[in-house]
């Protein structure tokens, strides 16, 4: 802690401080084209640590992580709260604690608690075969019950199905690009940024539409993995790996243990449908109480109250053997609590720049909206990235598409902005908090994941040229 504060201060003393001060008289307004490009750099040093310290000093690593993450985000708030004024600086940490993170932390921790009590027990050998058709299960539910919900519920049974293979990265890759990705373009349950989307006037069910851009991704994506996986399975037969094989008496059947959990799992998918349909319908539930310019609506209470009591319920109903042929532990959620909190106070410069700027981008065409949209939301949070870009589509003047609360959005374009918000969430480790969770339960379970550099190179390779099919076939 001693080296912490050390290094934290002769960063301070030596940090360039009055460029940053010269713009202390700017108004909170103007922010975001006040902001130096550098102020991003605590951002920039939160995504290194992440992808460098695990390779290099993992065990410190371990160890360390909230000191990390304290390193790096008083890097930015003590030269933005000397700049600007402690109140400004304070009232952006509440902003993003409050007005983002709660929420965003309550509903994973809920769906990782919830889906933790439920587990698919038999006798499933990981074949090709039934990777694929548990990969595509997956993706299908991840519209339904959210990318988290479907990871977590998900994530346990094709792990214990392939426990026996010896090469099974490839699994759990392809298992965060579809699952925890490109599965929930279908509705506003399936990922943040298409719930804002319908906070802002866009019908439940428009993002059906996207349902062509995903079936392409899809299929490409499941028949690229089963060659890869078919590969990696006949060299572990070769190896002498094989699936325990057990006589006709004591197989065990295709069974859910704890399958009442799903009503929990349900009622959570329901709070987070009735935090954007309440605030709409009846205005009385945007409002609430506020903490320095912050309001926490009556409509995100009810949302993380229903979401807390479901994982009480769950655990209060369920029996720890569950848990326990679960291998449940609480290490992946801690994770992603710790380093997420890091990653949301970081990147406040990076969005505030963003959204001041964004529409000076010139952007007008869909492959244009496609790119940068995903393109962000592959190192920032895609959900704020959407908005940004939604606002901007919505500020260009268009006099028909689909109708938002404010304007028209060409369709083509808004579909852009929201296949680059979701399925571009795949790109990196924490495009997407399910991705995190996966590679942590993964290595929990014995996996041994790729780096972050390592996971990009897989994304770099087996996304991009997809993504680039996508761009040809529907937004040129």
């Amino acid at each position: 802690m001693k080296k912490l504060t050390a290094g934290l201060t002769a960063l301070l003393l030596f940090s360039p401080l009055h460029v940053f001060a010269a713009q202390s008289g700017a108004s909170a307004a103007s922010l975001g084209n006040s902001l130096p490009i550098w102020s991003c750099i605590p951002f920039a040093g939160m995504l290194l640590s992440i992808a460098i310290f695990p390779l290099i000093r993992e065990d410190w690593w371990d160890k360390s992580k909230p000191f990390v993450v304290l390193f790096w985000s008083l890097l930015f708030l003590i030269p933005f709260g000397i700049a600007y004024g402690p109140h400004v600086a304070a009232e952006h940490l509440v902003e993003v604690t409050l007005g983002d993170y709660l929420t965003f932390i309550v509903l994973l921790f809920g769906l990782f608690c919830v889906a933790g009590n439920i587990s698919l027990q038999g006798d499933l050998a990981g074949t090709p075969k039934i990777n694929v058709l548990l990969l595509f299960i997956g993706t299908l539910l991840s519209s339904w019950i959210g990318t988290t919900g479907a990871s977590m519920l998900m994530v346990r049974p094709i792990i214990r199905a392939n426990k026996w293979r010896s090469r099974k990265v490839q699994i759990m890759v392809f298992f965060i690009f579809l699952i925890s990705n490109i599965g929930g373009c279908l509705t506003p349950v399936g990922d943040p940024p298409l719930l804002m989307g319908f906070m802002n006037g866009v019908d439940f069910f428009w993002s059906l539409h996207l349902l062509p851009v995903m079936a392409l991704n899809v299929v490409i994506l499941l028949t690229l993995f089963y060659f890869i996986d078919t590969r990696a399975y006949r060299k572990d037969i070769a190896d002498g790996f094989k699936p325990e094989l057990r006589s006709e008496k004591d197989r065990v059947k295709l069974h859910l243990e704890g399958a009442h959990n799903i009503i929990f799992l349900l009622m959570i998918v329901g709070g987070v449908i009735l935090s954007g349909v309440l605030p709409a319908s009846f205005p009385v539930f945007a409002k609430g109480p506020a903490l320095m310019g912050t309001t926490l609506s009556f409509a995100s209470i009810i949302e993380i109250v229903l979401i807390l009591l479901a994982a009480f319920l769950s655990f209060r109903t369920t029996g720890r053997e569950v848990r326990a042929n679960n291998h449940f532990t609480w290490d992946a959620i801690k994770e992603v609590a710790i380093l997420f909190i890091g990653i949301f106070i970081t990147m406040i410069p990076a969005l505030l720049i963003l959204k001041a700027r964004g529409a000076d981008l010139g952007l007008t065409q869909p492959w244009q909206f496609f790119w940068i949209t995903g393109a962000l939301s592959s190192f920032l949070d895609n959900t704020p990235t959407y908005l940004v870009f939604f606002t901007t589509a919505a500020s260009l003047g268009f006099t028909s598409g689909v109708q938002t609360l404010t304007s028209f959005i060409p369709a083509t374009i808004l579909m852009a902005i929201s296949c680059g918000a979701v399925f571009m969430g795949a790109n990196t480790y924490i495009g997407n908090a399910p991705n995190f969770m996966v590679r942590s339960i993964a290595e929990e379970n014995g996996i041994k994941m790729p780096s972050f550099f390592g996971y990009m190179l897989w994304s770099l390779s087996c996304l991009i040229p997809v993504f680039f099919i996508d761009m040809l076939i529907f937004f040129l």
